[in-house]
Formats: structure tokens, sequence, C-alpha cells
């Protein structure tokens, strides 16, 4: 959210107030939280987000969910005479909209789509998107036809990608500087569902050692790490940047859990990485089978990508053209914000839709 903000800020046709954790934020940007807000917006924060206290701690969780929207709705309301248009993110964060017409554009990840299922909790959208004009940008377009089954009705449906920083297109790729013993990359939050059936397929194929499989991202579920997996904890971008994913055979997620479209896996294409994936539709909607990678529905087709992609030749190929791929169809955070503002410029200038 930091990159779009920054991205929004950058344009000159832009008067921007965010709302959000406090930390780096361009000069700018209106940072509209209270002293109070913040202070409980970075506790959140430091517990993993709303997302994963309300996994890890029902009850507890459910209490702040309660008060994030309670702040939101007092943010909404002391903004209110001074913005011309919501940019919500999240479709949680629209439950407190107020009722002023004003039109709003809401981002929709793969979480929001089980927040959907909940009961009442369509029938609260449509109450807080009456009145308005709405568009619904989820990040990926394989959500598109089930929030237009949802919510067509009452608003536009426009998928927008999200973009991707300038650095990871500029990181070298050569075979002279894959590593040996070949290393492959999983970048995630560990939860079961994320890991999916990364370690169970990965033994045979990482035990001797002549591959290295090296984990990266913060443990959010008590979960038993081999002792052949090679894990580091968390990782900031520069660090994968600059010392993983220049000399990386290639990522690797096996994920089950409910994905938008994962921005790892992006940066991962715009370093010319190829990609290693469960085939599931958010995997699906970003790597073109045999083109830009391989996605596996068995520990076989799995084996298999791993042996293809460690020919050099083959890795160059894929990661060209995943490189290729994520500059045509996504870009920078530039071109995100530049789309982002065309959907503005629609809900501002069309009559208001009942």
């Amino acid at each position: 959210m930091s990159h779009i903000g920054a991205a929004l800020a950058r344009r000159e046709d832009i008067r921007l107030a965010q709302w959000a954790p406090p930390g780096d934020m361009d000069p700018r940007v209106q940072y509209a939280a209270t002293p109070n807000e913040a202070e409980w917006l970075a506790m959140l924060m430091r517990r993993g987000g709303i997302s994963h206290w309300l996994r890890s701690r029902p009850a507890s969780g459910a209490m702040a969910a309660w008060k994030l929207t309670r702040m939101l709705r007092s943010a909404y309301r002391r903004l209110d005479d001074n913005i011309d248009l919501y940019h919500v993110n999240w479709l949680q964060c629209a439950l407190p909209l107020p009722a002023n017409g004003k039109p709003a554009l809401i981002t929709v990840l793969g979480n929001d789509m089980r927040l959907l299922r909940l009961p009442g909790m369509r029938a609260a959208l449509r109450r807080t998107m009456r009145g308005r004009n709405v568009a619904i940008c989820p990040n990926a377009s394989w959500m598109e036809t089930p929030l237009r089954e949802a919510f067509g009705d009452r608003a536009a449906i426009a998928p927008v990608p999200f973009g991707i920083d300038p650095r990871w297109y500029a990181i070298p790729r050569s075979a002279e500087a894959l590593r040996r013993p070949l290393r492959w990359l999983a970048v995630t939050r560990l939860t079961a569902n994320k890991l999916g059936s990364l370690f169970e397929w990965s033994e045979p194929l990482f035990r001797d050692g002549r591959r290295e499989l090296h984990l990266f991202g913060p443990m959010q579920e008590q979960l038993d790490i081999p002792s052949w997996v090679h894990y580091h904890g968390s990782a900031t971008p520069e660090q994968l940047a600059n010392e993983w994913f220049p000399g990386a055979q290639g990522l690797i997620t096996l994920s089950r859990h409910a994905e938008g479209r994962p921005q790892v896996m992006l940066e991962a294409m715009a370093s010319a990485l190829p990609i290693v994936a469960s085939r599931m539709p958010a995997h699906a909607d970003i790597v073109a089978n045999g083109v830009t990678g391989s996605l596996c529905d068995t520990p076989q087709d799995y084996a298999d990508a791993l042996v293809s992609l460690e020919d050099p030749a083959t890795h160059l190929r894929m990661g060209m053209a995943a490189r290729a791929w994520a500059a045509r169809e996504i870009g920078t955070w530039d071109d995100c914000a530049a789309r982002y503002v065309c959907v503005y410029r629609q809900l501002l200038e069309q009559p208001v839709h009942g």
C-alpha cells in the first residue's frame, strides 16, 4: 500500500490523504490518522495484520476488527469535507463508509473473497454501495466473475493489477550467475495453507544436497521445518533483490491459500526468475505453463519442473519471458497509479448509479 500511496502522490493531479499504519511516507501525502489511531495501527501490524489476528485468535480478533471498523468510520467522517473520492483497500474497509454519495474505488485481494461467504456480508456491502458510484477493482482477473455476480448491478467491476518496483526489472540474469548447489527460493508467510505440499514434495528432491531450498517469511503458525530446509526468517525486499534473486534457479510456491495475485511472484517474474507453482486460479492467472514457468498438480509434475528449469537455456528462456510478461501486463507502480486515476475520473464524471 505504501507503493500505491507514493505513486499516487507523485502525480500532479492528485491530492492524497492516507489513513494507514505509520511508516515512511511521501512528504506530499497528508497523514490522516490521529496519534492514537496510528499507535493502534502500528500494534496491529506488529501482530501480523487483522486477518492473521482473526485466524490465530478469533475472539480477540473479532473485537479488533470491530475497533478497526469504528476507527475507519471516524476517519471517513473526519475527512468528509475535504475529499472528492474514497480509495478503499479491501472490501471490509468499505463497510463503514458514510452515506454521503461520494464515489468509491474498492480494491480486492484473494482474502476478500472468503469474506463474501460470511452471512449478511454481501447485503451489508451492497447497502454501503447504495447511492454512490462504485468501482470494485480486484488485483487479478480471476476474481472478476464472482464479484460481478455479487455486485455487478451496483458497481463497475474493473480489475487493476498492482505494479512492480523498477529495481526488480533491473536485476541481471545470466547462466553464469547461477549457484552450485542449485538454489531454489520460497518466499511466503509460514502457514500450513501457504506452504501447501512444499516440504512433502521437495524432500526426495532436496535431501541429498544437490539442490538447496531457501525459505523466507514470518512464522505465523507453529510449524516444524525439516532440517534440510534453509529457513532464514523474514527478509527485506533489499535482501531478496541484492543477495538472493540474482543467483537463484527459480521461485517455488505450492500454496493452497486463497491468493489474489501474489506480489512476490510478480517481483520474481520481473527479476526474470521462472516460477514453479501449484495449479490454482491465482497462479494460472500469472504463470503461462511451459512459457514463464510451470504449474504442478502432482509430485511428478513438480520434479519434472525443477529438472527442466535447471537447464541453463530453459531457465533463461522462461525467465526472460516472465520478465517480458511482467513489463507488458503489470508495469510499475506509476503504471498502477495511472490505471487507478482512469477509474477515478470515470467515477467522478458519470451520473450517480443508484
